[in-house]
């Protein structure tokens, strides 16, 4: 099984949209997938439990019995304020992680921070995490995006994609659906800029 952490130590960055929104790519694609909220409002699981019983299934899975699952993906949809030991054992179960950042400078810096910490964990240094960031609700010629670029570029970190502020992600998750169930021509745009990231999180 193949593990996604989506982190970001600051609540509103994202994560829970980022999480539900990868899990319905991977079940759209007829993949095993299981979601593991973490977080303490408990978003992701209350999407979950909305989602309609026709569509692609995914599984919710209790942190306590995350064992012996047969699952091709977990999604982890993480606590704000991940650091220390539980981040050290977070990173040992992800294969991937996604840190989500908004466009603010409280968020940038909150993510600096973040950013720093991973890449100094001896699994990140050795290369056995890959780990991209994805700019929330952030243009691409945007003074934040600039500021984002030009501080990953000293961590060598991707930037996977910028996804646009939309109420596309708000109507769909109302639903209990992700942009992967919705027909093409409602989230064509939104679509196009989750290219990058897709293609990303399936290599190995």
């Amino acid at each position: 099984m193949k593990t996604i952490l989506i982190a970001n130590p600051k609540g509103g960055s994202g994560k829970s949209t980022l999480s539900v929104n990868i899990a319905g790519y991977l079940a759209s694609r007829g993949q095993r997938v299981a979601m593991l909220d973490l977080d303490r409002q408990q978003s992701s699981a209350l999407w979950l439990s909305m989602r309609p019983q026709n569509l692609p299934p995914i599984r919710p899975l209790d942190e306590k019995k995350k064992h012996g699952q047969e699952n091709d993906w977990l999604v982890i949809d993480s606590p704000a304020g991940l650091h220390g030991k539980n981040l050290a054992y977070a990173l040992k179960l992800a294969h991937k992680v996604v840190v989500p950042v908004a466009p603010s400078l409280f968020d940038l810096s909150a993510s600096r921070d973040f950013l720093q910490q991973l890449g100094e964990e001896k699994a990140s240094r050795k290369g056995k995490h890959h780990i991209g960031v994805v700019g929330m609700r952030m243009d691409a010629r945007t003074r934040a995006a600039q500021a984002l670029e030009h501080f990953l570029s000293t961590l060598d970190l991707p930037i996977l994609a910028y996804l646009r502020e939309t109420q596309v992600y708000v109507n769909a998750a109302f639903e209990g659906k992700s942009l992967f169930d919705l027909p093409p021509y409602l989230a064509e745009r939104e679509l196009e800029q989750w290219a990058y990231l897709l293609s990303w999180l399936e290599k190995d």
